[in-house]
């Protein structure tokens, strides 16, 4: 028990001091471009999930 609570009280003082956080505007900026970078992956996953299920349609109705 006694290394959980010194494990637990290291952590703390290194989030608290070692630990270098983004300001906001970096944080804000960040967070945009994740939210771009997202939007871009679902709509190329979109676009190459709406070929291949219509190319298997026409490939099963024709054959």
């Amino acid at each position: 028990m006694q290394k959980l609570k010194k494990f637990v009280l290291e952590s703390v003082e290194e989030l608290r001091h070692k630990v270098t956080w983004p300001k906001y505007n970096e944080l804000q900026s960040s967070s945009i471009l994740v939210l771009i970078a997202s939007l871009i992956f679902a709509l190329i996953i979109g676009v190459i999930d709406f070929a291949f299920e219509n190319s298997m349609e026409w490939f099963y109705n024709n054959f």
